[in-house]
């Protein structure tokens, strides 16, 4: 810098200009000069090198430099040329007696380039995002808190700077005396210091990803989640209202989170039919043939030497037939028909398969007339559904 400035002091020299003897006038024609020489640099950077690098990032097969150099990094970047300009050159301007302006416009300029510097870390930080979005592995952490705490560290960093450099004070003794008031910083930052800390949790422990159906009843929260920020967890419901829950909430509390059944083979079905108790019987030999030739499925069916089998065995040993036949059930996954314990309101049939289908109206669907099914065959067995009357 000092290289810089004499240099700069020898040209005026030359041109017949002594710093210490610059007239108003002078003053404001070199003034001038500068922010002309800022107002032609920021034209040749836009014009000049913007297009030459969108033309070599576009040749490049990577993507990520696509992201790294966009528009709005270059345009970030252009906006710390003229401050640059102006906290170099405006000395040369101004002579002993404009000290005290001097220092007001060098102030000015540190102002602006420390906030075009903020601007510039965001953007560099929102590329950053859009890179993890594609890249395969990171795609699906919640990463999106941390960069967001990392451009809060950075605006705070800013305005002690800022500060200092309005009442001409370092920035360490700023931050000591931050340091006295730290239990008030964290109470105002409460919610963000727990933010990062609950999104760190997520992220090392895979417990949420954008994308993931979750379902938090103390929230009101069934639906994905579509981003995971510094202070909020965003889902959208299933009738397409948004919850936003508190990230530390989803450490501290408990949610069900679906991805293990989104990326498994099917979607669990678990319903039972209530048989009335007075209807199981064992089955005759007429019934036994009776049920071979009216119901195919059974055509081939056997009992156990000595054994009698009930309408009712006979009814589960149709459900697991039935749902093994069908190709939208997944029988590479458990496929149950059970007799629960008995309750006042009959023998419950449970039956629990998992449906290939894992889209929840399709699932709806595909459920629903399986059971409808059931229910109809039911009294071919000559067994009825408990129905409760008074």
């Amino acid at each position: 810098m000092n290289t810089l400035n004499q240099e700069i002091a020898q040209l005026l020299q030359q041109t017949g200009i002594e710093k210490n003897d610059l007239s108003w006038s002078t003053q404001v024609v070199l003034i001038l000069a500068i922010l002309l020489i800022s107002y032609l640099m920021t034209l040749v950077f836009r014009h000049l090198i913007m297009p030459a690098v969108r033309k070599i990032t576009a040749r490049t097969k990577a993507t990520w430099d696509d992201y790294l150099f966009n528009d709005k990094m270059m345009t970030s970047f252009c906006r710390m040329i003229p401050p640059i300009i102006w906290y170099v050159l405006l000395p040369f301007a101004f002579n002993d007696s404009s000290a005290y302006l001097l220092q007001i416009l060098l102030k000015i300029s540190l102002i602006c380039l420390i906030i075009t510097a903020l601007m510039l870390i965001k953007c560099f930080l929102d590329s950053l995002y859009e890179i993890s979005s594609e890249h395969e592995a990171l795609k699906n952490r919640p990463l999106k808190g941390i960069y967001q705490m990392i451009n809060l560290i950075a605006i705070g960093i800013g305005i002690i700077l800022i500060i200092s450099i309005l009442i001409d004070q370092n920035a360490t003794a700023i931050l000591t005396g931050l340091g006295a008031s730290a239990a008030i910083l964290m109470l105002i930052f409460k919610d963000s210091i727990l933010g990062l800390v609950a999104g760190v949790q997520l992220s090392a422990n895979d417990m949420l990803r954008p994308g993931d159906w979750i379902t938090m009843t103390k929230y009101g929260a069934d639906g994905y989640v579509v981003e995971v920020s510094l202070t909020t967890v965003k889902v959208q419901n299933f009738d397409k209202t948004i919850t936003t829950i508190p990230p530390y909430a989803l450490v501290s509390d408990s949610f069900q989170n679906w991805r293990g059944m989104v990326e498994s083979g099917g979607r669990r079905v678990m319903k039972s039919i209530f048989l009335d108790l007075n209807t199981i019987k064992f089955c005759t030999p007429d019934m036994l043939n009776t049920f071979r030739k009216e119901i195919p499925l059974l055509a081939d069916y056997k009992p156990d030497e000595g054994v009698t089998p009930t309408n009712s065995q006979m009814f589960r040993v149709y459900v697991e037939k039935y749902l093994t036949s069908l190709p939208v059930v997944n029988t590479d996954l458990d496929l149950i028909i059970s007799q629960l314990q008995s309750t006042e309101y009959g023998v419950p049939i449970q039956i629990y398969f998992f449906s290939r289908n894992k889209i929840w109206k399709e699932y709806e669907r595909i459920q629903s007339d399986i059971f409808d099914h059931f229910f109809a065959m039911v009294p071919k067995f000559e067994l009825k559904v408990y129905q409760y009357s008074e």
